[in-house]
């Protein structure tokens, strides 16, 4: 029998899946880091450049502060830096002497460890990723194995990015990440064991999805055919899109006989503090779901799921959901068949809403869709559907992005934004509008404290802020009583 280790996803992939990279902020992420940290987790599944945007645009956070702060309170955790290719934060594809800036300032800040998951399974690119995180001080890369299902993703295709990978020496680990939860057993039966005999001593990791009730299931094989660690969630942040909950899978693979050493106590300690959050900021939890077929078609992936829902919410046609990703299996074949995730995945979605909602099918195409089109983003795994790919080569736009150049050298680019910034201000304002950086700045430090018991109190307390027909308010407890009596306003609150 295998000792089996976890890698915790919660504040990443689970925050992303259920909570559409919202749920947690610096206070919520600080508060729990010591539980984390005593659990014996391989490593913490913490951010991506994504949500290091998120923290900016909608946190008004510094997303820098908060992976320092975040790495000085775990000191014995590794935390995680998900990197999807040549990217970060914008779509725009980055040099490689940008990212050789990005993974510096990133390790500085106290990362050590590299999850590479090239959207396009280039595995070559993956190992110049992990060249330029050692020369930088990375102490541990594992490489992505994306998985998906089309006729053209096989087990050869896994077995010779597999094989390129584990042949390079900046190449720690492998691990087989399915974000649409599509892996079963079945599949697995043959996939795993040929990628374990491919990459030979270096250790293989599985991440999976419980958004058809699969992922879940196949985890309890895995350590039988070489996978030594599995990416779960905790609590409220388990379970739906998300991924596997981490008590429920350890729980079960000690009973399959294998050994996942683990501090029980913090680990109950960390789901139910995810479980209080959930509760007390009103984010859905996550529950068991039952095997849906549709998403065999579609795959879907977890992490997108919530940012579509979002999405369609906000442009008020939430109703158009099943059209919309019943379109999206059509959109992904006709295009090539991308694996659905980021940024294909944010593309396909993009394209199959404007198909159900405008005039008609690929009357509007985004200009994502039109540079991935013209291998932008590196050459599609077969050529586009040819009535798709002549209407994209028919658009003025399609000129006009074939001729747009590249990212501008990084000497230029600082002395255009700003050779006095320091690394951290000069990545974000290379990546993101000026004015949501300024307004990250101007909001100050971020809370460092979160009680989610508090959360309904302090709710209350911003509502009636926000109130001016109130002159009275009385709270009363057994034993304590408190009366203000005059308009509140925010500076007598």
């Amino acid at each position: 029998m295998a000792n089996v280790q976890i890698v915790e996803t919660s504040l990443r992939d689970g925050n992303q899946c259920l909570w559409s990279a919202l749920g947690v902020d610096t206070a919520k992420t600080l508060t729990i880091a010591p539980a984390l940290d005593r659990v014996g987790f391989k490593a913490i599944d913490f951010t991506t450049s994504t949500h290091m945007g998120v923290a900016v645009r909608y946190k008004k956070e510094n997303p820098w502060e908060r992976i320092r702060l975040m790495a000085r309170a775990m000191p014995k955790t590794p935390l995680q830096f998900l990197s999807t290719g040549f990217r970060f934060i914008s779509w725009e594809t980055a040099s490689p002497e940008f990212m050789a800036l990005a993974f510096q300032t990133l390790i500085r800040n106290g990362l050590r460890r590299f999850a590479l998951a090239d959207p396009m399974n280039d595995a070559d690119s993956n190992v110049a990723c992990a060249r330029m995180i050692k020369s930088a001080g990375g102490e541990y890369v594992i490489g992505a194995l994306v998985f998906t299902l089309s006729p053209i993703h096989d087990d050869a295709h896994y077995v010779a990015r597999a094989r390129t990978l584990a042949a390079s020496p900046d190449v720690d680990a492998v691990y087989i990440k399915d974000p649409g939860g599509l892996l079963t057993p079945l599949r697995a039966r043959t996939l795993i064991p040929a990628v374990k005999a491919a990459i030979g001593a270096k250790p293989l990791e599985l991440h999976s999805h419980c958004t058809i009730g699969v992922g879940e299931l196949t985890y309890m094989d895995a350590p039988e055919w070489g996978v030594s660690a599995v990416q779960c969630a905790s609590g409220a942040a388990a379970d739906g899109n998300s991924n596997p909950p981490s008590e429920r899978v350890a729980a079960n693979l000690r009973a399959l006989g294998h050994q996942v050493e683990i501090d029980d106590q913090a680990l109950a300690e960390v789901g139910r503090y995810f479980t209080r959050l959930a509760e007390a900021e009103g984010l859905p939890a996550g529950r068991p779901q039952a095997f849906d077929a549709g998403y065999l078609h579609h795959q879907l992936p977890g992490g997108t799921i919530g940012t579509m829902r979002r999405h369609l919410a906000e442009a008020r046609v939430s109703h158009l959901e099943g059209a919309v990703i019943e379109e999206l299996g059509r959109v992904r074949q006709e295009l090539g068949w991308p694996i659905v995730m980021t940024p294909f995945a944010q593309m396909l979605i993009t394209q199959s809403v404007l198909n159900v909602t405008g005039r008609g099918r690929y009357s509007v195409i985004p200009d994502e869709v039109i540079r991935y089109a013209l291998g932008k983003f590196g050459r599609p795994n077969i050529p586009i559907a040819p009535e798709v790919m002549d209407r994209i080569e028919s658009l003025p736009r399609a000129r006009e992005l074939r001729r747009e150049p590249g990212m501008a050298p990084l000497r230029e680019l600082r002395q255009r934004i700003g050779p006095e910034l320091s690394d951290e201000e000069f990545l974000l304002r290379a990546t993101m509008p000026a004015g949501q950086v300024d307004a990250m700045k101007a909001a100050g430090p971020a809370e460092l404290t979160y009680n989610p018991d508090f959360a309904p109190a302090l709710a209350l307390i911003r509502e009636l802020i926000a109130r001016r027909d109130i002159t009275y308010l009385s709270v009363e407890k057994d034993g304590f009583k408190l009366e203000l009596r005059g308009r509140l306003a925010p500076a007598e609150a």
